[in-house]
């Protein structure tokens, strides 16, 4: 089966970061670019007329944000990969679809290792981005209203509902999520980072390894060293520094 060559565009309404990222694909990634757009409305015109199969999107323009420009086009199979400066509302809402994003100024190794993974997406006929920019347009954009959230696993994409997240346990590197009705997700994120991807829900750290929805908490037994009681019956420890926390979160203090 013949590879897909990759066709590329660029929209960013910065002329010297748009040359600068041409200039660092031309050289060190194998790929045609294919267009340019220097803003939302022309970058919408530019995928309509072109359809790239790879589009690197700044988020802030002058005319918009590169979240509105997903709002005006067809989510197609295409790979998309994020640029932007330091913007912590924006990359958190990426983060929650999963998706890739280079911060400027683009580092030459994490730009060629998501280029890379974009041509491995793209030949292998996967599309999972497509439902992954779907979680993004319908979550509007904002970490704060997120109702779904997407994890990467060995076994592909799973798109769960933030709500129905009983509670999170560390493992090492990996941390397990455990969902009502569904069976347990195990994913390459530390519990550091699920707990800040969660910071905005009804999520509480309870103990170094263990992040529980209040939602779920059925009991809060203070004996024993303290413990939680789930609506599922599982018993999470509650350390002695969490309890103010938790007290706290339960509206008991």
């Amino acid at each position: 089966m013949e590879e897909n060559i990759l066709r590329a565009v660029i929209i960013d309404d910065e002329p010297n970061s748009r040359r600068t990222l041409k200039t660092m694909l031309n050289r060190y990634c194998d790929l045609n670019i294919i267009g340019e757009a220097g803003g939302v409305s022309s970058g919408v015109e530019l995928i309509k007329n072109l359809s790239p199969n790879l589009i690197f999107l700044d988020i802030k323009m002058n005319d918009g944000t590169g979240f509105d420009l997903l709002k005006q086009i067809e989510l197609k199979d295409f790979q998309i990969i994020f640029t932007t400066a330091y913007d912590q509302f924006a990359i958190k809402a990426i983060k929650y679809s999963a998706l890739d994003y280079l911060l400027k100024p683009i580092d030459i190794e994490e730009l060629q290792t998501a280029v890379n993974k974009a041509e491995n997406a793209i030949n292998t006929s996967n599309i999972s981005q497509v439902k992954q920019l779907n979680v993004l347009v319908n979550n509007n954009f904002n970490p704060e209203s997120m109702q779904k959230i997407v994890f990467s696993t060995a076994e592909g994409m799973h798109i769960i509902e933030i709500k129905k997240i009983i509670r999170c346990e560390a493992d090492d590197y990996y941390t397990r999520i455990f969902v009502e009705g569904r069976k347990l997700i195990m994913i390459s994120k530390t519990l550091k980072e699920v707990d800040k991807m969660l910071s905005n829900h009804t999520f509480v750290r309870v103990h170094k390894t263990h992040l529980a929805n209040v939602d779920y908490i059925k009991t809060y037994v203070k004996s024993g060293g303290g413990y939680l009681i789930m609506t599922n019956g599982e018993q999470i420890p509650v350390s002695r520094r969490k309890r103010e926390v938790l007290m706290e979160a339960l509206g008991m203090l």
